[in-house]
């Protein structure tokens, strides 16, 4: 330049903003939540009238221990719903709230007082509750305070709590509804029984662990036919002549069983075999000498499984013979003895002897898969087992306690353990296999390693244990309800038709797992024997048994009765001195009832939420529905299972009109995060590095309907991304500094570019709002971030930059920031319900004050007059043929022919006559950032550079001719004959 002519940077309109390249979320984000509770957020919305109310229903966390990434995944979940359904024009409220009894907080409690060897049961059950209400309270201060830090929003001053007085108080009614309709009845069955907490436990309180035990193949002899049986496809069965001469030859074999718990054996009533499993009667012709199989024995086995079996038995090939096939009829009206039969002096008590016999029935659950094709079946110990005994009658026994001992009178396994107190397995299997081994009842035995059900809490096994407990029937008609087939309503019949008709689930396929897992499961087991909870408030008459219909106080003033005193006293009320007769005296005989102490299931508790935060809130929902209920995908069978069950049996349908389900975090490499694998990722520690919103970036990035990853590199990614998107908002920042409404161009006078941009936004808003509305965060955040770094900031900001700095105060310059303020208002607004902590400061940069807030705007209506289909498809194709200018040019700078596209002035071919005129119609050289440019519809030369996915375009290399101007930098002819030295006639009229 020469030292005449002058320095015109101060002539530019170069971007002015103070807001900042480097984000600094760590230490700037406190400051924002503490300015956004210093001005109300939350409560200045609920202000806003006339708006359609949307009430997401917080599924409680436990109140227990610092959060997890899981936790921080679910809560930016519900606050992305929450914040985009309000900026969207509803009035959306969000009321956290905390799951506050139940065993993990009464185990915590207990391992406090091992630590300093005190005896729980010496402790007034009153104060030992109390401790357990401390240690959530503690624990509830410090969860809000870590779900705040995330930048969730939501009534934290006034949350639900489940150990609140009035939620007691109405877990309590709701229960009663229970008792009082009928379906709530006293049964025995076997259930998840943990010996080490001793308690039932509900599925979703187990997890499944790997644990080795034996595997034993057991022998039942047939001692008998009898004279009918239940043939497989349940035609009777005349006695053995009717069951063909052959199957005398039965009375000899053994039926053989495989088990992993031995310690069930002495529990054992029948054997079930498959209808259809192909069955064959095999004898023992040789043995190697160590085996416990003996020339001459005969077995009872499926055929798919008799290889496998005699291999285990140490008998070879060649050693067994099959000597015919077995029918399901045969099975059936055969009865075997138990293994221990004999083994007890007759003058022990009946029930302390095994002299009974034991019948074979058909089962649809047995399989050939693993085992023997035959299962040991004992009504006391499975589901399965439970069933068979109901539909046959078979007795049920109670040869286990509490802590899963055997009853000390049991002969030979009397006091023997199945669990001990550590949760390391006992001697009862030990004792029972040595019995069987000595009586000569064994096959064979093996040391294998199974998934068992494990308490998630004490992570000890945990067994199927019959015990006395409080069900709800499922299956039990309540009156007129949601079961459209039958005109009358059970739960089960409400909540499937909930589940079809009244439900939209997210992803669909949670319709279908919740459908047959309701389809399929029992009574509801709806007490627990702890202490930390909501009693079962109910009385059982003195000397009655389950089965009379006067076993069950049912009287509305006992009720009422209770349920004040829990109103102004919470639970402790039913268990201070005297409680009995407080409730029942002046109504009933109080010596006449016994008070029952079992506490509800927590998931009761879970389940009912819906009474006193979405009925009885002022802030709840005004019919007590939910829109939404948002969780991890267990809650099938947590709590969006229990709170359908609880709502069908209190208000005839689900409490939720939508359902949304995410997956599980796993580490970078797809496993399973373990703090003794090291791989997990605290929210506290992202916050730390990067921030919440890089957190928050991440959930949105994902695809919540599977398992997400996250780790180190994830994250590092995730803030590529952030600083992508910052930089965009920084430019346009910095173009609208001083801009204002005598600034703005109608949009029917600006030029094609802009309208383009403009029909981009009337598309990118219906996206972007049905994508919200259909909780797709990941659809939602790859439309805007596409949008933002490829059409803004590569194609359209890299166009308009010229125009923007080196203009005066042209059309084209107005129009190009009227553009970047609509552009502004929807980029803000669409992105603050994920990043909500850089939006807020994008929008205080602009507009700053006490009040402001982009939290407390809308999106912005956009016009569907701004939607023009011919105009987009015309700047299809100029974009196409850019794309090829670009790429040519691209070429030169590589071989630094030159430094930057002003240098050159090309010549384009363009085979494609309306391709052509439209390059024609707009400034082709400011579309590609040349200096010049040439179109032309000669064919393209040899050497003209192409790109094989766009036909019919050549580009032939040329400088620009002519000099460089001093202010914006463009070659052109003119530079130099102006009235502002080194100038073109552009910037000299910009100079004035």
């Amino acid at each position: 330049m020469s030292t005449d002519t002058p320095d015109y940077k101060d002539t530019l309109n170069l971007p002015k903003t103070d807001f900042p390249m480097r984000a600094g979320l760590p230490k700037r984000e406190p400051s924002w939540l503490e300015r956004w509770n210093r001005i109300g957020i939350y409560d200045r919305l609920r202000e806003k009238e006339g708006r359609t109310p949307f009430t997401l229903h917080d599924g409680p966390p436990y109140a227990n221990g610092h959060l997890h990434i899981g936790h921080a995944l679910n809560k930016i979940l519900k606050d992305m719903v929450v914040r985009s359904q309000q900026m969207m024009g509803r009035d959306a409220r969000y009321i956290p709230g905390w799951d506050c009894h139940g065993l993990p907080i009464e185990w915590k409690i207990e391992e406090q007082y091992r630590a300093k060897g005190r005896d729980k049961d010496q402790v007034p059950v009153v104060d030992f509750r109390q401790e357990c209400r401390r240690f959530a309270e503690g624990w509830i201060d410090v969860q809000r305070d870590e779900f705040k830090r995330l930048g969730i929003t939501g009534k934290w001053e006034k949350p639900y709590l489940t150990m609140d007085f009035h939620a007691e108080a109405v877990i309590a009614s709701e229960f009663q509804k229970f008792l009082m309709n009928g379906t709530l009845y006293q049964g025995s069955k076997p259930v998840m029984w943990s010996p080490v907490e001793k308690t039932a436990l509900a599925e979703a309180e187990v997890e499944y662990h790997n644990r080795q035990t034996d595997a034993i193949w057991v022998k039942f002899p047939v001692v008998d036919v009898r004279r009918t049986g239940v043939a497989g496809d349940g035609s009777s069965l005349s006695g053995p002549e009717g069951a063909g001469t052959k199957i005398a030859e039965l009375k000899d074999a053994s039926v053989l069983i495989w088990t992993t718990t031995p310690w069930t054996i002495p529990q054992n009533r029948a054997i079930c075999f498959g209808p259809d499993i192909s069955y064959g009667l095999y004898k023992v012709v040789d043995t190697p000498g160590e085996c416990w199989a003996k020339v001459g024995d005969t077995y009872l086995i499926a055929d798919a499984l008799a290889e496998e079996t005699f291999t285990r038995a140490r008998l070879e090939e060649g050693m067994v013979t099959r000597m015919r096939d077995v029918s399901a009829g045969e099975l059936a009206v055969l009865t075997c003895a138990h293994p221990l039969r004999g083994a007890v002096a007759e003058t022990e008590p009946p029930e302390n002897r095994w002299d009974y016999a034991v019948p074979l029935y058909p089962g649809d659950h047995v399989t050939d898969d693993a085992g023997t094709g035959f299962v040991h079946t004992a009504p006391s110990h499975g589901d399965d087992d439970y069933q068979i005994g109901l539909k046959h009658g078979l007795p049920m026994t109670h040869n286990i306690r509490d802590d899963s001992s055997f009853r000390d009178d049991l002969p030979f396994f009397g006091g023997e353990r199945v669990i001990r107190e550590n949760g390391k397995p006992g001697g009862a299997n030990k004792a029972v296999i040595d019995k069987l081994t000595a009586l000569g009842g064994l096959l064979a035995r093996q040391r294998i390693t199974i998934s068992d059900a494990h308490s998630w809490r004490s992570k000890a096994p945990v067994i199927r244990l019959n015990r006395p407990q409080w069900f709800a029937a499922i299956d039990r008609q309540l009156g007129d309800g949601l079961d459209e087939a039958t005109g009358q309503g059970t739960i089960r019949g409400r909540a499937l038709t909930s589940i079809d008709k009244l439900v939209q689930w997210t992803p669909p396929s949670g319709r279908n797992r919740l459908y047959s897992m309701i389809e399929a499961r029992p009574d509801w087991v709806l007490s627990r024997q702890r202490a930390w909870g909501v009693p079962l408030t109910c009385f059982t008459k003195r000397g009655a048994k389950p089965t009379d219909p006067d076993f069950l106080l049912r009287n509305d003033e006992v009720n009422a009765r209770i349920t004040a005193a829990f109103e102004a006293e919470g639970a402790d009320a039913w268990y201070k001195d005297g409680a009995k007769e407080r409730f029942l005296d002046g109504i009933v005989d109080s010596d006449a009832w016994d008070k029952v102490d079992d506490i509800l299931d927590v998931w009761f508790d879970s389940g009912s939420t819906h009474a006193f935060v979405l009925r009885d809130r002022e802030d709840g929902s005004e019919d007590g529905i939910a829109d939404l209920y948002l969780e991890g995908t267990d809650q099938h069978r947590g709590w969006f299972h229990s709170s359908m069950l609880q709502a069908c049996g209190t208000i005839g349908r689900a409490p939720y009109r939508g359902v949304l389900t995410h997956g599980f975090t796993l580490d970078e490499k797809g496993n399973k995060m373990s703090k003794s694998l090291g791989n997990t990722i605290a929210p506290e520690d992202v916050t730390g590095q990067y921030g919440a919103d890089i957190l928050r970036l991440w959930v949105a990035q994902s695809d919540y309907t599977g398992d997400l990853r996250i780790g180190p590199e994830i994250l590092k990614g995730v803030a590529d991304s952030y600083r992508r998107l910052r930089n965009t908002m920084r430019f346009m920042l910095g173009a609208l500094a001083h801009f204002d409404e005598a600034d703005r161009v109608d949009p029917a006078d600006m030029p094609e570019l802009e309208q383009w941009v403009l029909h981009r936004l009337a598309e990118l808003d219906h996206r972007v709002r049905t994508g919200y509305d259909a909780y797709d965060f990941q659809g939602v955040l790859q439309a805007v971030f596409n949008f933002a770094t490829v059409e803004l900031s590569a194609f359209y900001f890299d166009i308009r930059k010229d125009a923007l700095y080196c203009d005066g105060d042209t059309d084209r310059r107005r129009a190009a920031r009227t553009v970047l303020d609509i552009l502004f208002h929807r980029l803000t607004t669409w992105l603050a319900p994920v990043l909500v902590f850089t939006m807020e400061e994008v929008w205080l940069e602009r507009f700053p004050g006490d009040d402001s807030s982009v939290h407390l705007v809308d999106i912005p209506d956009t016009p569907a007059d701004w939607l023009n289909e011919p105009l987009a498809a015309k700047w299809a194709r100029v974009r196409r043929a850019r794309r090829v200018v670009t790429a040519a040019l691209e070429v030169q700078r590589t071989d630094k022919a030159i430094g930057a596209s002003l240098e050159a002035a090309p010549v384009v071919h363009v085979r494609d006559a309306e391709m052509l005129d439209a390059l024609k119609s707009v400034a082709f050289e400011d579309v590609c950032i040349t200096s010049d440019i040439v179109l032309t519809g000669d064919p393209s030369p040899a050497e003209a550079y192409r790109l094989p996915d766009v036909e019919g375009i050549g580009v032939v290399f040329e400088r620009a001719d002519g000099g460089k101007c001093e202010r914006c930098w463009k070659i052109l002819p003119d530079v130099g004959t102006h009235s502002h030295p080194g100038t073109c006639a552009r910037c000299d009229a910009a100079l004035g």
